[in-house]
């Protein structure tokens, strides 16, 4: 876990092992410029800069630094998006957002605790045992068909005691009140 008293140091020397960011921060002390880049990149006491926000290189500082936004008893456990939001106060890397989410994603605690937005679903119920055919049927339009003696649509009633299926040629500009004369 971060320590916030070493945490610059230990970004320094990550800096410094990013062949990336070596090779950035050469380039802007070879121009004796601040900045880099439309005002992209700086450096400020030695830390490199990207947009005002700290560059964090590749390895397990990335991980750590989530962790410090993400694991915390105030204000913690925000889910991906807040996350991301505070880390990116302050903090940059390329794909932060996809690699915070990733983090949240798999963080057991969060998973396990988190609100569902959706009722529990019932107990099941076995369906009623039937006793005679046709007291419960299943009706459905098939439509889209290609005309056929003046009609374009089927009328499926099947029994659902027996399977039994009648098939009723129909009209997809059916009413209700086709409907019913169908029936």
């Amino acid at each position: 876990m971060i320590e916030e008293g070493n945490l610059k140091e230990r970004i320094k020397r990550a800096q410094e092992g990013d062949e990336k960011v070596v090779k950035a921060v050469e380039e802007l002390k070879r121009a004796g410029i601040k900045t880099l880049k439309d005002e992209e990149w700086e450096v400020e006491d030695g830390i490199v800069m990207k947009e005002e926000r700290i560059y964090i290189p590749e390895g397990e500082l990335r991980g750590e630094i989530i962790c410090l936004h993400h694991d915390t008893l105030v204000g913690g456990h925000g889910g991906r998006w807040k996350t991301a939001e505070l880390v990116t106060r302050n903090y940059w890397w390329p794909g932060l957002t996809k690699e915070v989410g990733k983090y949240v994603e798999g963080y057991n605690a969060c998973q396990r605790y988190k609100n569902r937005s959706k009722a529990p679903a019932g107990k099941l119920m076995p369906n009623a045992i039937l006793e005679k055919p046709w007291s419960h049927i299943s009706v459905d339009f098939i439509t889209k068909l290609p005309l056929a003696q003046g009609y374009n649509a089927v009328l499926v009633v099947c029994d659902c005691f027996s399977k039994m299926v009648h098939f009723i040629a129909t009209t997809e500009k059916t009413s209700a009140e086709g409907l019913a004369r169908l029936f």
